[in-house]
C-alpha cells in the first residue's frame, strides 16, 4: 500500500520540476503554444497531490459506515482531475484567441524550445512509470494521472515540432493555432478521464472479455455444481466485488457445496487481486437454465 502512495508522491516532485522547466521556457521565449504547455503542466502538482490523498483514503480499512471499504475515493479523485484538465483546456483556448488577435511574438526561441524538450522527456519517462504502477495496483487514480501525463507528452512533442517549423519558416501565426489544437486535444483527454471515472462511480460492469474470463474460471472449477446464474461484478478502486448464484444438486451436503465455493474462490483470487466474492448456493429446483452451465 505504501509503495503506490510513494509513486503518487514521486509524481508531486516530478510535476514541480516539469512546471518549473516549462514555465521558464515560456517566460524566456513567449508565445501561446509554450504558454499552453506550461499551463497544462501547472495542474500536475494539484492532481498529483489529489491522487496521493485519494490513495491514502482508499487504503483505509472498511468500517461501520463504509462496510465495503473506501476504494471509490479514487474515482472521485479521477473525476476532479478530469475537471481540472478541462479547465486548463478552456484557459488555453482563451489565451490562443488573444494571441491570434494581437499577433504572435517569439523571442530567442532556441533555449526555450530546448528546455521544453528536456522536460517533455522527463514527463514521458514518469508517465510510463505511472501507467505500469496503475496497472499493477489496479488504481483508477494512478491510471488517470498517467493518462494526463502521457497526453501532455504527446501535445508537447507536437508543439515543439510545430514551433520549430514556425521559427524556421517565419510563419509565427502557427503559434496560436498550435495552442488551440493543444487545447482541443486536452479537452478530449479530460472528457475520457471523467467518463471512465463516472463509470466506476456508477458501478459499470467490466468489459465483456473480463466477464467471459470470470465465467470460464467459474465453470472450470465448479465441478459438482449444475449451474451459475445472475453473475454480477463491479470495481471499487482496487477491489473487485463479485456475486453469483451457484445451483447444486438438492441432495448435496452443505460441506460439499461449501467445498465447491472455496475451490471457485481460490481459482478467482489466483488471477484477480483484491477480490471479494459472494456466492449464494441454491438447490437444483432454483435453476434458471441460463448463465454458466457446469459440465
Amino acid at each position: 500500500m505504501g509503495q503506490y502512495r510513494g509513486v503518487a508522491l514521486g509524481s508531486v516532485a516530478i510535476s514541480l520540476l516539469v512546471i518549473a522547466g516549462k514555465g521558464a521556457a515560456w517566460w524566456h521565449t513567449g508565445g501561446a503554444a509554450l504558454f499552453s504547455d506550461a499551463l497544462e503542466s501547472l495542474i500536475h502538482p494539484a492532481t498529483a497531490l489529489l491522487t496521493f490523498g485519494a490513495l491514502w483514503f482508499a487504503a483505509r480499512p472498511a468500517d461501520s459506515n463504509h462496510p465495503f471499504g473506501h476504494g471509490k475515493a479514487e474515482f472521485f479523485a479521477a473525476v476532479i482531475e478530469g475537471g481540472l484538465i478541462v479547465a486548463a483546456a478552456v484557459a488555453i483556448l482563451q489565451h490562443a484567441w488573444l494571441v491570434w488577435r494581437t499577433g504572435a511574438i517569439l523571442t530567442d526561441p532556441v533555449p526555450g524550445l530546448a528546455l521544453s524538450g528536456a522536460t517533455t522527456l522527463l514527463n514521458g519517462a514518469w508517465g510510463l512509470v505511472l501507467r505500469r504502477a496503475g496497472k499493477r495496483f489496479r488504481s483508477p487514480a494512478l491510471r488517470a494521472d498517467a493518462a494526463h501525463l502521457l497526453s501532455d507528452v504527446a501535445t508537447s512533442a507536437g508543439l515543439l515540432f510545430g514551433l520549430i517549423l514556425a521559427v524556421e519558416t517565419g510563419a509565427l501565426w502557427l503559434d496560436p493555432l498550435l495552442a488551440a489544437a493543444t487545447a482541443l486535444y486536452v479537452l478530449i483527454i479530460g472528457f475520457f478521464v471523467i467518463r471512465a471515472s463516472v463509470d466506476g462511480l456508477m458501478d459499470a460492469a467490466p468489459s465483456p472479455a473480463v466477464i467471459g474470463h470470470i465465467k470460464a474460471l467459474v465453470a472450470e472449477h465448479a465441478a459438482g455444481a449444475l449451474e451459475v446464474h445472475d453473475l454480477r461484478t463491479r470495481n471499487a478502486g482496487q477491489t473487485t466485488f463479485l456475486q453469483f448464484h451457484l445451483v447444486v444438486p438438492g441432495d448435496m451436503t452443505v460441506d460439499e457445496a461449501h467445498a465447491i465455493c472455496d475451490r471457485i474462490e481460490a481459482a478467482l483470487r489466483s488471477e484477480m487481486t483484491g477480490l471479494v466474492a459472494t456466492i449464494h448456493v441454491e438447490p437444483e429446483s432454483k435453476a434458471k437454465h441460463h448463465g454458466v452451465v457446469v459440465v
